[in-house]
């Protein structure tokens, strides 16, 4: 998929070790960033604190059957998932398809097909963001720029080096710049509807990128606080 894939986290969810160090390795080997999940709880607390941009799902984990996963995460949120299973039978399928799954892909399989079926997802979900008002091209505010399209941050000219959220974090502000965002929107955004019962986990992130995108986080030039309500970010121009 290009160099772009190593701004992608796939979290795979897999209980069968020797398999799920296959399709890692396979990942990884492609410049995707892996996360990794071997049951049902696991699974359900990285999607929301990791923020993955796609899912490897196998259905059966040992304490919980896949289906309740999507379940869970298509209540809150539209990241691609692909099912990985031994169930071939049809209404398995159907099943997952009818959930709101993106692909299912049944045990064996080759690893063309794998990588093949995850840069499809990628690619379907990511376009009809950016065709549904998501970011496309490129934010600059004074000597901060991001383009979009390789998820990187400058700033006078310097690569910045964010996680996953804190790039999810700048990206939301610089999507409704001169805007305020309350701490529950932002919450919301990143962590579904189990976000944390109090803002410090925000907080703590929103310092670290402070500390990456400005000179002196004390007297800020891209994102500013409005007290008691949340965080917005100057004003910029987008081509």
């Amino acid at each position: 998929m290009s160099n772009a894939a190593t701004t992608y986290t796939v979290l795979l969810v897999e209980d069968e070790d020797s398999i799920g160090n296959f399709m890692a390795a396979i990942l990884s080997a492609n410049q995707y960033r892996v996360l990794t999940a071997k049951n049902g709880k696991q699974a359900l607390m990285m999607v929301t604190s990791a923020c993955p941009d796609l899912m490897i799902l196998d259905l059966g984990l040992p304490d919980m059957d896949g289906v309740e996963i999507i379940k869970a995460v298509r209540q809150w949120s539209t990241i691609p998932i692909v099912v990985v299973s031994a169930r071939t039978h049809e209404r398995d399928k159907v099943e997952a398809l009818d959930l709101g799954v993106d692909d299912y892909v049944t045990k064996p399989f080759g690893t063309a097909e794998l990588l093949a079926r995850v840069r499809l997802c990628i690619r379907r979900y990511y376009s009809g963001r950016t065709q549904a008002g998501m970011q496309e091209g490129i934010f600059i505010a004074g000597d901060l720029r991001i383009d979009y399209a390789r998820r990187e941050i400058t700033v006078e000219g310097e690569k910045v080096h964010l996680t996953q959220n804190e790039y999810k974090i700048v990206s939301l502000l610089s999507r409704y710049a001169g805007r305020v965002l309350t701490y529950e929107f932002i919450m919301k955004e990143l962590w579904g509807p189990n976000l944390p019962d109090n803002n410090q986990i925000l907080r703590v992130n929103m310092a670290n990128i402070r500390r990456k995108l400005e000179k002196n986080p004390a007297e800020p030039k891209y994102i500013f606080t409005e007290m008691g309500v949340g965080y917005f970010m100057v004003d910029g121009t987008e081509n």
